[in-house]
């Protein structure tokens, strides 16, 4: 990297999730870039050459800890933490999943804010705190533009014109709004010990949806696609970089005009 301002070479960081669509992205751009990359994710498999995967369970206190006391015995404090590990109903979910709020189960509830914020809320203790003692550091908590505004319920109008039962659920977009108060929270919180603390918010990643949604969903954007998984990394090598060095707090908005209209 030739422009000081964006170089991350030879800095630490953390992806939750990692192994996922969006999370290999942000792994193999942040590596490419220098970095040292750990990740945190339930799941196992290959990662890039300067990453190293490490089976977390986010919502579990002690295993968060357990990861983060190898990547400083070997590698140091990290510099970034990009709280990216989510979960949300898949649209094959069981059908009360995907049914009237009314009815919306407790238990699905439950499992999706248990990962989305506390899983966020616990590696911002955990890793913001060790930054905070080394007096720098940045955490992207990543949200969605469900976060900001309620889910358009006629996308899925073509599922329910063929005879399903289909409401997007409410708990991811209860889930993606917690995260921005958290953002705000750590980011007064912990700017005079140099700890930045922003959001990055994402429109529909495009991930081979049926034509009927997609269809939808251009209508719906003012740049007419879903977005592209590479394109949500330059945000994160702007937040992960000095480039950022005076922004905490803010909510970066990278949803093709979605919010705009």
């Amino acid at each position: 990297m030739t422009d000081p301002l964006f170089d991350l070479e030879g800095r630490v960081g953390v992806v939750t999730g990692g192994m996922g669509q969006l999370g290999a992205v942000y792994v193999a751009g942040l590596v490419d870039r220098g970095m040292r990359v750990a990740v945190f994710d339930v799941a196992t498999g290959e990662v890039p050459d300067g990453a190293r995967a490490f089976e977390v369970d986010v919502t579990e206190r002690s295993s968060i800890e357990a990861a983060l006391r190898a990547v400083e015995e070997e590698w140091g404090t990290p510099h970034l933490l990009v709280n990216n590990a989510a979960l949300d109903s898949p649209p094959d979910a069981p059908a009360e999943e995907v049914g009237p709020f009314e009815t919306y189960p407790e238990s699905s509830f439950d499992a999706v804010l248990d990962v989305d914020v506390k899983g966020a809320f616990l590696c911002c203790q955990a890793i913001g705190g060790a930054m905070a003692r080394e007096g720098r550091g940045s955490i992207v908590n990543v949200s969605s533009v469900y976060g900001l505004l309620s889910p358009v319920q006629d996308l899925y109008a073509f599922r329910r014109e063929r005879g399903e039962t289909f409401v997007k659920p409410v708990a991811y977009s209860v889930s993606k709004s917690a995260i921005l108060n958290l953002t705000r929270y750590l980011a007064t919180y912990w700017a005079k010990a140099g700890v930045r603390v922003n959001t990055l918010t994402l429109a529909g990643v495009w991930n081979d949806q049926p034509a009927d949604f997609l269809e939808a969903y251009a209508a719906r954007v003012p740049m007419g696609r879903m977005l592209d998984a590479r394109e949500a990394l330059g945000a994160v090598v702007f937040l992960a970089s000095d480039a950022s060095s005076y922004v905490t707090g803010s909510n970066v908005v990278v949803d093709g005009g979605w919010s705009a209209w």
